[in-house]
């Protein structure tokens, strides 16, 4: 049985995600996408303003779904499923998950991936995080965000210039795409690209960008073949110790194969190795890519180097 995808639209409050997926919506290659909406507050604005373009809307209670309302997140999701088996919903080949402006990501990530019958029926598509080119990231919640993406949407770019934005979301996050679009005006295979699961810029080996809060990202590159059960151990501790701290990982391994072993983490989730059949160009060293606070590049590969060896 095939699993139904998932994708995870996040974005500061008033950052554009609603009007994203209203656009998206409307494409006739999003006919069969279910919806669901998570909003802070008693009345639901947003699911009123995408009732109105596609029924398969749902709205979850009052509350934060990486939060509050995880259990209802996947209660949801099952019941979706079982919806559309009975004939009670239409059909759909997709679900789109809008979060609050206030979430953070890596819960909701959790729920999808550990939950058993949810990762039964569901598997996670993408992340995408909106930016608003007028205000650009702000606070712990957007940096959040952002650190998880896999696309970057820098959304208002007709109310102000949006290349300083785009710079920045760049600077924090070099392993997501960024693009920038006007009132939601995007094509749906740009978000829901699967080659983007591949992509880990190896130019940026052992080089840091730094970022307002102190979060930044270190790029380490490894010359020989890693053993990837040691690695898997030094990885989920290192998680488990500096969860808070590292809020992204991201890389391809060479552990001895024709493909590199593709590794993702948001936070302390961990999703599960992927082998992927060719290198996506001539490099072929090991290369990982950490985003978050309180380490360097010189610091990860001295642990890394001692646990492995």
């Amino acid at each position: 049985m095939s699993r139904t995808p998932v994708a995870l639209v996040t974005g500061c409050l008033g950052s554009g995600k609603t009007t994203l997926i209203r656009h998206l919506l409307g494409h006739p290659g999003m006919g069969e996408t279910a919806v669901i909406v998570n909003e802070l507050g008693e009345i639901g604005i947003d699911h009123a303003i995408l009732r109105r373009v596609d029924e398969r809307t749902v709205l979850l209670a009052s509350g934060c779904i990486c939060c509050t309302l995880r259990g209802d997140l996947a209660d949801e999701l099952r019941d979706l499923v079982d919806r559309r088996d009975a004939g009670e919903v239409p059909p759909f080949r997709r679900v789109v998950v809008e979060t609050t402006g206030l979430a953070d990501p890596a819960p909701i990530v959790a729920t999808l991936l550990s939950e058993p019958l949810v990762r039964h029926q569901y598997v996670l598509e993408t992340i995408v995080t909106t930016i608003d080119a007028q205000h650009g990231l702000r606070g712990p919640e957007s940096l959040r965000q952002a650190a998880a993406a896999d696309l970057l949407v820098v959304t208002k770019v007709d109310l102000a210039d949006g290349s300083s934005v785009e710079a920045e979301a760049r600077s924090l996050n070099p392993v997501a795409e960024v693009v920038q679009v006007v009132r939601g005006d995007i094509h749906p295979d740009r978000l829901f690209d699967g080659a983007r699961a591949a992509c880990v810029d190896s130019t940026q080996a052992l080089s840091a960008h730094a970022h307002d809060d102190d979060v930044h990202s270190v790029s380490i590159a490894l010359d020989r073949p890693l053993d990837w059960l040691g690695f898997g151990v030094w990885l989920t501790m290192l998680l488990h110790a500096r969860g808070r701290d590292i809020l992204r990982v991201k890389g391809l391994l060479d552990i001895g194969g024709e493909g590199p072993l593709l590794v993702n983490a948001v936070q302390h989730v961990v999703h599960p190795p992927e082998h992927l059949d060719a290198w996506p160009d001539d490099d072929r060293r090991s290369r990982l890519v950490f985003i978050g606070r309180g380490f360097t590049a010189r610091a990860l590969e001295r642990s890394l180097h001692a646990f492995v060896a």
